[in-house]
């Protein structure tokens, strides 16, 4: 028999017989190594602890509580719950399980529909067959013999998944105790290493293979951790994110609607648009002192436009499209970068017209499938604050380290300083050629390099194989909320393909053509996203220079409703967005009404207030009152309400 060379984390090598296990390496070591292993990774793939090995491998053992684990975990909590329910409820059929974020789940086939407290009941399960600590084990069937099985056992969900296999694939089936199920696996050693810390959060239907002419499962939807302080930090921030959801945020604060004439889309109402034009206005500011000039580009535009662009060929499935009676098709724009590249190839440019950068406020339409919208978060229609750089090559890292610093500068007006940049590389669908990649990606790093470094290691980085757009490598800037939750917003991405696709050039100092690099840069990302983003970081509490309504002026007595409004327009002249309430309602009444609508101040006016010329100021979140005279209230909200990039 032959042997095959281990290499250890810390470069230490053994050889060991082909054939070996990962347990049996790991036993050999240390039996205290080989219990607390649940899996292992060689050459950096997660696999079965009793996989054995017939190659040379890079080893690294998996502890439960080591990072990879936690996929394992959650796979294998998705393996018991189809156990416990199969054991609940015979006869009921299991389709796929697979992990995703945050959890798992699995769609069964039942002839009655479950019912909420059965959760309950599938989760006691649950815990039982944990505590057997019944083993993972792998084997590899036949596909006849697969396929009889399952058809045997009346699981023609799984006959089908077998024949789905490709032939060149082996057909695992794992078992724990006599349970089994088709599986690509990894598993961890046994049912025991899924612990306590898992909860069923709730039912929803699905369709077979998504496919809405097939049939309709039941599915459970589940998460799972590594420990229990985990779990109840998860379920916390869940709690938080309901208490925050910006759709019923919205209706309070009367921002927004959706309507299912108009999937995808927003209908604004006047407050939610002032905060919407605010957002506008603020990046309009941050643009112009950065140098940008703002342009815009049409909605929709002829289809051989956007195969010369590639966005036909790479982004096709997500345009809409219209055909004229003349039968010339137009796509809707999904992008501005090409309308953008048409702008700048009206005149003839120089090398010291470079950097030339060009911004919109551009109205952009994707199709998404309707499962996947979600309020403002996912929506088929939105605004981009989209601008292109276009540059010569000698340029790209001044130029997006310039992108990253107003970035930062820029999230931190709004809050968010804890900052992680994503690099996400040529993805499997592209245009251009590799050396041009290899040229974007290494600009790219190096750009990432030089941020962490003036970062002093602040600003964590990660790298996304195959993420990239299919015209170039970018930059993702992730923001992380005040409940922990990661919203990806920036991107910087740096395009070697399109300008020259559309045939945009510049003359260089010697008198010839060149090609300018593009860099595609937006900050908030999608408008539409961010502002969502926004209401649920700040629980609709938004500082008061943010706030569409930034106070409301309500009377006591309607004997004050005079110098209610004369307070209104002093706010307003300072301006303030103000209103006044002066309804003959009593004053906790409107308090408690204004409040649950978000307003960030209150300021209560009754006839000695008018005598003295003060206000009484209740501020939103709190109890206590203040009572100021008027023209020290006027200046303070006047100062506070100041966007911080004007102060």
């Amino acid at each position: 028999m032959t042997d095959v060379t281990i290499t250890f984390p810390d470069g230490k090598t053994r050889k060991v017989a082909s054939g070996t296990t990962g347990l049996e390496i790991a036993k050999g070591i240390s039996p205290s190594l080989a219990k607390r292993t649940v899996a292992m990774q060689l050459d950096g793939v997660l696999s079965d602890l009793n996989e054995p090995i017939r190659k040379d491998a890079a080893i690294n053992f998996v502890s439960r509580t080591d990072a990879p684990a936690l996929e394992l975990i959650r796979h294998d909590a998705a393996h018991v719950m189809a156990e416990a329910v199969q054991a609940l409820w015979p006869g009921t059929q299991v389709t796929i399980g697979p992990v995703i974020e945050n959890g798992f789940y699995y769609d069964f086939a039942k002839a009655e529909p479950f019912h909420p407290d059965d959760l309950g009941r599938i989760e006691k399960k649950m815990h039982e067959i944990v505590a057997k600590n019944q083993p993972f084990t792998k084997e590899v069937w036949s596909r006849d013999k697969a396929r009889d099985t399952f058809a045997a056992m009346g699981e023609g969900f799984k006959v089908e998944l077998v024949d789905a296999i490709p032939e060149d694939q082996d057909v695992k089936i794992y078992k724990q105790g006599t349970w089994f199920d088709l599986c690509r696996g990894p598993h961890m050693t046994s049912t025991g290493a899924v612990g306590k810390a898992f909860k069923l959060q709730k039912f929803a239907g699905a369709y077979w293979r998504g496919d809405s002419a097939r049939p309709q499962l039941q599915r459970i939807y589940g998460t799972a951790w590594a420990s229990e302080e985990e779990l109840n930090a998860y379920l916390h921030q869940l709690e938080e994110a309901e208490k925050r959801d910006h759709r019923k945020l919205g209706r309070e604060m009367d921002l927004f609607h959706f309507q299912e004439e108009a999937p995808g889309s927003i209908f604004w109402h006047p407050k939610g648009w002032t905060l919407f034009q605010t957002l506008i206005a603020y990046m309009r500011r941050a643009q112009e002192r950065a140098g940008y000039v703002e342009v815009n580009s049409p909605d929709m535009m002829e289809k051989h436009f956007w195969e010369l662009s590639g966005h036909w060929e790479n982004y096709g499935e997500n345009m809409f499209t219209t055909v004229l009676p003349d039968e010339r098709v137009f796509c809707c724009k999904p992008m501005n970068c090409p309308g953008h590249v048409q702008i700048y190839k009206h005149g003839l440019k120089s090398y010291r017209d470079l950097p030339l950068k060009i911004a919109e406020f551009g109205k952009v339409h994707r199709y998404e499938p309707s499962g996947a919208l979600h309020g403002m978060l996912r929506v088929r229609h939105f605004t981009q604050d989209d601008a292109h750089i276009f540059i010569t090559e000698n340029q790209i890292m001044e130029e997006c380290l310039k992108i990253n610093d107003l970035m930062l500068s820029i999230y931190k007006d709004f809050g968010f300083e804890d900052i992680f940049i994503k690099l996400s590389t040529r993805p499997e669908k592209r245009v251009g050629a590799d050396h041009l990649w290899d040229k974007a990606e290494k600009a790219l790093q190096d750009v990432l390099d030089e941020v962490t470094k003036r970062s002093n290691g602040r600003i964590k980085t990660a790298l996304q194989p195959g993420e990239g757009a299919f015209y170039g490598p970018k930059l993702e800037y992730v923001l992380k909320d005040a409940i922990g939750r990661e919203w990806q917003c920036g991107t910087t991405q740096v395009d070697f393909n399109l300008a020259g696709r559309l045939g945009a050039f510049y003359i260089d100092e010697h008198s010839e053509k060149k090609t300018p690099v593009m860099i595609h840069r937006a900050m908030f990302g999608s408008l539409e996203r961010f502002t969502g983003i926004l209401i649920e970081n700040f629980a609709g509490h938004f500082p008061l220079w943010l706030a569409p309504l930034q106070a409301v002026v309500a009377t006591i007595t309607s004997e004050a409703d005079g110098y209610a409004n004369e307070v209104a327009d002093a706010l307003k002249a300072a301006g303030l967005r103000v209103e006044t309430d002066l309804r003959n309602e009593k004053i906790g009444y409107k308090v408690r009404e204004h409040s649950l609508a978000k307003v960030p101040v209150i300021l209560a006016v009754g006839t000695r207030d008018a005598e003295a010329r003060n206000v009484s100021v209740r501020r939103l979140g709190s109890q206590e009152q203040k009572v100021m005279a008027l023209d020290e209230a006027v200046a303070a909200f006047k100062a506070e309400a100041t966007p911080p990039d004007l102060r």
